[in-house]
């Protein structure tokens, strides 16, 4: 349920109140979407919870270096890397269109376009997976014990 409130403010944002996403904000959601069809499986199946529970909780470690890492572009620690530069450079078929890709403008990983009480959703994300990541690793950990 929090991974679809999570989706469901992100597109919000960026939908409806027109905050262009850069492409390190595109990359955070992935744990959330992958955990949606991980806990379906757990949910349809009722197998491998254990496993589903460690690869969730590494998911959201990784999001949240990941976060954690445009934080601190955001805050100058960093500086930004080709992933900021660039927006779809994966689709360009020929030198040409790669060149074209490489002068368009993207949206800046630095530049804080949405907050929420003085913080960037940056901010927010890797607070919020540092804890899911804690709470899910904990609770693969003692599952046996809570079986």
């Amino acid at each position: 349920m929090l991974s679809i409130s999570a989706l469901f403010f992100a597109y919000f944002v960026e939908y409806f109140l027109k905050h262009v996403p850069c492409n390190l904000c595109l990359i955070e959601r992935i744990p959330y979407i992958a955990t949606a069809f991980l806990v379906l499986l757990v949910l349809f199946f009722n197998k491998y919870e254990k496993i589903i529970l460690i690869s969730i909780g590494l998911l959201f470690a990784l999001g949240a270096i990941v976060s954690f890492y445009h934080f601190g572009i955001e805050q100058g620690f960093f500086n930004e890397s080709l992933v900021c530069a660039t927006s779809n450079i994966g689709e360009a078929t020929s030198a040409k269109e790669l060149l074209e890709e490489l002068g368009k403008k993207s949206v800046s990983c630095k530049n804080v376009t949405f907050m929420i009480f003085g913080l960037s959703l940056a901010t927010f994300n890797t607070i919020i997976s540092l804890a899911i990541s804690g709470i899910v690793l904990l609770k693969a950990i003692n599952y046996d014990k809570n079986k």
